[in-house]
């Protein structure tokens, strides 16, 4: 069984409030100037200048709004951050671009990722054995199939069964398919706020 290296030092609080006011203000200039917040990644601690993967996830009201991330790191965190928010509120093909009068209701998420790990099973059955309900993100792919669920889809899915199921359909895939050849990898996510 293949489980994730021990997750990094958890941002500070502090570095938190930077990384939600960065993700608001890319936000806002995204209404202005319709392109995200250019961030001078220097600017701010090593912490947030490291490579690491995000996503930022917009709601109202408690509905989701907006959700875009990087799976893998590739950008400074604080980069990464604001390029995901402005993508969240003017690029996500399930919703239409994000309106000033929208901007008082909106919370903001946002979640760090730890590297993704290849998960070795046998079986359907040996892969549902091992999942983490509540802990494990998961990135599916068979072929030209991919598709990712966060570690929080699990409060509306936190049957293993229907989290992979509903994983297979978002993909592009059955729910009930399984072929030698579907590889899956985990991940954990320190959220916020």
């Amino acid at each position: 069984m293949n489980a994730p290296s021990p997750p990094p030092t958890p941002l500070s609080p502090e570095y938190r409030s930077q990384l939600l006011l960065v993700a608001k203000e890319s936000i806002e200039h995204g209404l202005q100037l319709d392109r995200p917040l250019r961030v001078n990644s220097e600017a701010y601690p090593a912490a947030l200048q490291a490579p690491r993967a995000s996503f930022v996830t917009l709601q109202r009201h408690k509905e989701l709004r907006g959700c875009i991330g990087h799976l893998e790191a590739c950008l400074p965190l604080v980069v990464d951050v604001a390029e995901n928010a402005f993508a969240a509120a003017f690029r996500d093909p399930r919703f239409p671009p994000l309106t000033s009068r929208e901007l008082q209701d909106l919370e903001i998420h946002i979640s760090v990722l730890t590297p993704a790990v290849p998960m070795s099973f046998s079986s359907q059955a040996d892969l549902l054995r091992q999942l983490r309900p509540g802990i494990d993100g998961l990135i599916l792919e068979e072929g030209v199939h991919r598709g990712t669920f966060l570690p929080s889809v699990w409060e509306s899915l936190p049957e293993p069964g229907q989290f992979l199921a509903h994983l297979k359909r978002k993909a592009g895939l059955s729910p009930t398919h399984w072929s030698s050849s579907l590889k899956v990898k985990r991940y954990t996510t320190e959220s916020f706020p």
